[in-house]
């Protein structure tokens, strides 16, 4: 397979891990970077180990969630969902970097770049619905060819992906929607553990997440899990400001437990034709504090084979693999996977029970 040159949009935990994980990876060389405030670029592949420690340990953004929508839909400065900017020093996030460039139109001018990528990572918390499939359209728009990968987590988004597919199918784009953990990784287990019935009546999928870079450099994922609990939704959590987030923090001593959440998996699974959404459930528990998980990650798929047997098929994820491993190695071993099938003319959108990541 020939080189895969490839940009990451957003530069908190998921992005930051990202080009990390990148280093340690086959054919692929990170290219582009941006923020709010900066870009970097750099066709021969960008220098990641002096990105990374130029802004390693920066905090977040102001912490008002900027929650004027119209300014953020409108806004190129605005793409990381407004939570996850990193400051460093007098300057903020990529500018810190000798190789990043401040701007105010970050995503346009990766867009200005796009000829020479083969793959963007949206590393965006997805805090209004319609954020990351109007960032789709921008690429599109601007007639990118090549692929588009998101970590999203919620199940309406993919809706608002397939309305617009006719539109990246036009444009030469394979999409690939929840190419995460969860949704990702453990949606294509699930559809795997399904292949030995012939009827799926349950999967459960159950997490457990301990942030060892904790809350400061996973301020845009905590915002976005926030939104799963009892009380709150996307729109208050998004109103948040960051003394409100911590004191829900503090509240469950580090420790945020989901159950039965609004998770892609359901609707990923679902168009892929193992189950119907109503049968997938989706939980798991957040520790803030500690490196350790604080529950095994697992996945149960319960049904009948064809020779009338109930069974179940459980997938579990080991203890010591980390957040950031079990996140970005799934994503870009999905992006391998869709430039593959970009390069051979299959364009649109896809979930990930519908295709296998490369290694």
């Amino acid at each position: 397979m020939d080189d895969i040159n490839f940009a990451v949009l957003g530069t908190g935990g998921i992005g930051r891990r990202t080009l990390e994980v990148s280093t340690h990876k086959d054919g692929l060389t990170p290219v582009a970077a941006c923020d709010r405030h900066g870009v970097a670029v750099n066709h021969d592949g960008l220098d990641v180990a002096e990105l990374l420690d130029a802004t390693e340990g920066n905090i977040a953004g102001d912490g008002t969630g900027d929650t004027d929508s119209e300014t953020r839909a409108n806004d190129d400065r605005v793409t990381d969902g407004g939570t996850a900017v990193k400051q460093h020093g007098d300057g903020a996030g990529i500018v810190a970097s000798t190789q990043g460039t401040p701007t105010e139109t970050p995503i346009d001018d990766i867009i200005d770049e796009s000829e020479d990528i083969d793959a963007v990572l949206l590393a965006l918390p997805n805090l209004e619905h319609d954020f990351i499939p109007r960032i789709a359209e921008r690429f599109a728009d601007a007639e990118f060819e090549g692929v588009l990968i998101d970590v999203l987590k919620r199940s309406r988004v993919i809706g608002m992906l397939d309305e617009r597919e006719a539109t990246l199918t036009d444009a030469g784009i394979t999409f690939v929607c929840g190419a995460g953990a969860t949704p990702g990784l453990l949606t294509g287990a699930a559809a795997l553990a399904a292949q030995s019935f012939v009827e799926v009546e349950e999967v459960e999928i159950w997490w457990g997440v301990g942030l060892k870079s904790g809350y400061e450099d996973n301020r845009g994922t905590v915002r976005e899990d926030i939104a799963h609990l009892d009380g709150y939704d996307i729109e208050t959590a998004r109103e948040m400001d960051e003394s409100e987030i911590e004191a829900v923090i503090e509240a469950h001593d580090g420790v945020l437990e989901f159950d039965d959440m609004e998770h892609a998996d359901d609707v990923l699974l679902e168009r892929a034709g193992i189950c119907d959404g109503d049968d997938v459930t989706v939980g798991g528990v957040l520790d803030i504090r500690q490196d350790e998980k604080p529950t095994t990650t697992t996945v149960r798929v319960t049904g009948r084979t064809f020779d009338g047997e109930r069974g179940t098929n459980t997938f579990q994820l080991d203890d010591a693999t980390s957040m950031a491993a079990n996140v970005n190695g799934p994503a870009l071993g999905y992006l391998k996977a869709a430039v593959r099938r970009n390069r051979a003319g299959d364009y649109g959108v896809f979930g990930p029970a519908e295709l296998m990541p490369g290694f």
